[in-house]
């Protein structure tokens, strides 16, 4: 197996190439609603993109909605792209550094041939900032032959076979892209590389955190297969069973082809295709009806040598038909029919099934697949069907990462046709003033951090902490107020209690900025560590930390009070802690015990 990944992630500053906020817009009325219809170019080489082809040959309108908030005639292509955003340029070249890459004497931005819609332009600006890069990992070294900066996509708000919408307000974030060599070894060695790349980034403190702001793009290939890219893995859990299934699927196709070839079969799978209509005009199937009420036809082709291949397991729950299917969809249908499956499920009878046979002279051995839609959607549908299964065992392409561990196609794997220069935009200069500046202002290395946590934190926690999403808020709290006698509260109530609060429905992410003065108030002694739970599920409706402790009686009690009630229980701490537990600390109690 060869292994190697990409990962993006946005960095927390204003968009590349104009001066519109990178804030998504939540519940706001649509400002502009734009349609656009995309077409491939030839590249500098003479040549169309496979991929953007596939693409346009779907024949989609595109239909994206802007807001004037976090939108200009930028993203709408309405006017040439601005300077490219210096700060975010400069966070790049940080991250760069921090993974042992050398800049680039000038930044060239290129683009990037994108006609999914996800671009209103039909292209995505990207352009390399830093090359010969490493990370260090527990397997050996791992190589990052590139670092290049780039614009965020537009997000997809929904998609049917004719249109795709999209929402503009992600259009243009900047995004940092990390790329390595194939010196990946294994699933678990892939997670690895991943969580190291990504806390060396989030170590900066000037990347963007919360769910979507970082995902990885997974390419794999084994011998005899092909280099395939899974794009859209977010969870990091998912990056181990996302490979072992890939590596299984390649080895599975490779057996399904020498069986083709071992029945020397493979010439004779033509597209003699065979209009099937009039065999259901009193079907009970509802997904055949359907079509026909729509006029829609039923076309079905022999193939010869594949009877039980079809059905064969390629990954967990997904067969060679399930991936044929992904190719016939890119013509437009919403699926394909094949003889390996339990046909009963789409109510199609026994005689039914028995008819068709008979029309497309099936013999033993041979399969057939069949389709529901318009004549000419149809026979694209079939003709894919045909070329995939002619083709090459595995294919480069480009495939989706579904939630469960396995993936499904998307379209041709992107070659160097896509790309060409950036006009409007000038080469930018990499001085040695300008990484000067960078250095000066270079945040520590996330080993350095991972040192000054463990001079505060156990083990354990200053990993918490090097991975959570409010490590920087930490750092805020702990050196800000000097509070390290607390560090391991604070640390606590950021990896665990603030967790387990939001998942019980309480908004703890809109009191994290309270947090700092918080912590103060403990460190004074205003309330005990047992209180934090409460308080934090009374401030988040709304309440003051002074009205949090006298309405939740949660102030701390300390003094002559303590010495009271610890005569009237015979200073017996479980008895005293049981009463009084959100109130008192037990050391205070066995410190007048004694």
């Amino acid at each position: 197996m060869k292994c190697g990944i990409e990962i993006h992630q946005r960095l927390d500053t204003n968009k590349l190439f104009c001066s519109c906020p990178s804030k998504l817009i939540e519940n706001a009325p649509v400002d502009m609603l734009i349609q656009r219809r995309l077409h491939p170019v030839l590249s500098e080489l003479g040549e169309f993109d496979k991929a953007a082809l596939e693409e346009f040959q779907k024949d989609r309108v595109y239909e994206y909605s802007g807001y004037n908030a976090c939108n200009c005639l930028v993203e709408t292509d309405e006017e040439p792209p601005h300077r490219m955003n210096q700060e975010a340029l400069n966070i790049a070249l940080e991250i760069a550094m921090h993974l042992n890459a050398k800049p680039v004497d000038e930044v060239h931005v290129m683009r990037k041939i994108v006609i999914d819609g996800s671009n209103t332009s039909g292209f995505q600006r990207t352009a390399i900032i830093a090359l010969n890069g490493y990370v260090e990992t527990s397997r050996g070294k791992v190589s990052i032959p590139q670092i290049a900066i780039e614009e965020e996509s537009s997000g997809i708000i929904e998609s049917s076979d004719k249109k795709v919408s999209y929402r503009l307000d992600r259009l243009g974030v900047p995004l940092v892209e990390v790329s390595t060599d194939p010196d990946i070894k294994d699933g678990p060695h892939l997670l690895e590389v991943a969580e190291k790349i990504g806390m060396i980034m989030r170590a900066t403190g000037k990347v963007a955190r919360g769910l979507g702001t970082i995902r990885q793009d997974v390419n794999v290939s084994i011998e005899g297969g092909a280099r395939v890219e899974i794009k859209g893995a977010q969870d990091l859990k998912m990056l181990a069973l996302l490979v072992e299934n890939e590596v299984h699927r390649q080895h599975e196709l490779i057996e399904i082809s020498k069986k083709i070839d071992r029945n020397k079969d493979k010439n004779k799978i033509k597209p003699d295709f065979v209009n099937l209509t009039s065999l259901f005009s009193k079907t009970e199937s509802q997904l055949i009806s359907s079509g026909l009420q729509k006029g829609q036809i039923i076309l079905a082709v022999a193939l010869s040598g594949l009877a039980g291949l079809i059905g064969h397991e390629i990954q967990p729950g997904r067969r060679f038909g399930t991936e044929l299917s992904d190719y016939a969809k890119t013509a437009g249908v919403k699926g394909v029919i094949h003889s390996d499956e339990d046909l009963s499920k789409y109510k199609i009878s026994e005689s039914e099934i028995d008819a068709i046979k008979r029309s497309l002279a099936i013999n033993k051995g041979h399969a057939f697949v069949m389709v529901v839609a318009e004549e000419l959607i149809a026979r694209n549908a079939l003709n894919k069907v045909i070329d995939r299964i002619i083709a090459k065992s595995v294919l480069e392409e480009t495939r989706r990462a579904n939630p469960d561990g396995t993936s499904s196609y998307m379209r041709p794997l992107p070659g160097k046709a896509r790309l060409y220069p950036e006009t409007d935009i000038l080469p930018i200069i990499i001085d040695e003033k300008i990484l000067k500046e960078i250095k000066e202002s270079k945040s520590e290395s996330l080993e350095d951090k991972k040192q000054k946590l463990l001079k505060l934190l156990n083990t354990e926690m200053a990993d918490k902490i090097l991975k959570s999403r409010d490590a920087i808020l930490f750092e805020r709290i702990v050196g800000a107020t000097q509070l390290q006698t607390t560090a391991t509260i604070v640390a606590t109530t950021l990896t665990n209690t603030a967790i387990s609060l939001r998942r019980e429905g309480f908004d703890i992410e809109g009191l994290k900025e309270k947090f700092p003065d918080l912590f103060k108030e403990y460190e004074l002694g205003k309330f005990v560590k047992a209180a934090i739970p409460e308080i934090l599920k009374l401030m988040s409706k709304g309440k003051t930390l002074e009205q949090t402790l006298d309405e939740g009686r949660l102030r701390k009690i300390s003094g002559k009070e303590l010495e009271k009630i610890a005569k009237e229980n015979s200073y017996d701490v479980q008895k005293i802690m049981q009463k009084y537990r959100l109130q008192v600390e037990p050391g205070d109690v066995v410190k007048l015990k004694k």
